[in-house]
């Protein structure tokens, strides 16, 4: 009887082990919603303390379409770490905030409490990075 409690008892720890594992390494998207939904995107560069606001409907839909389509995996806990390049918040069209995240890079963007990479460098960070360019102008 006590043997097979411990059998049990491993098992569930074994499926445990490997629902984690498979939760942990699959690739998900950091968000979902049809552009025509977005109101504005606010982006504040952690670098320069500057602060923009789009709202031009053809610069939403990019970004916004370019988001959908990241398949990020989950690399490590964001817990602790400080600092960044873009925080972005993406705004419904009622004006509540959809989305709060954190755009690192091409390829890694921070929604606590994880970091998530795009290996194939998906994100259009060079597109942000014009639209503060343009707009500092």
């Amino acid at each position: 009887m006590k043997r097979s409690r411990k059998f049990i008892g491993v098992c569930v720890i074994l499926v445990i082990i490997i629902v984690s594992l498979i939760w942990w390494n699959t690739p998900s998207s950091i968000i979902d919603i049809a552009p025509s939904d977005v109101s504005k995107i606010n982006f504040f560069d952690g670098n320069t303390g500057n602060s923009i606001t789009i709202t031009n409907p053809k610069d939403i839909e990019h970004i916004i379409q370019n988001l959908n389509m990241a398949r990020l995996k989950k690399e490590k806990l964001s817990i602790g770490y400080m600092g960044y390049s873009y925080k972005t918040t993406i705004y419904k069209i009622n004006g509540s905030v959809y989305k709060e995240l954190i755009v690192n890079s091409s390829d890694t963007i921070r929604r606590d409490p994880f970091f998530y990479r795009d290996n194939s460098e998906s994100i259009d960070y060079k597109f942000i990075q014009k639209l503060f360019d343009k707009n500092m102008e």
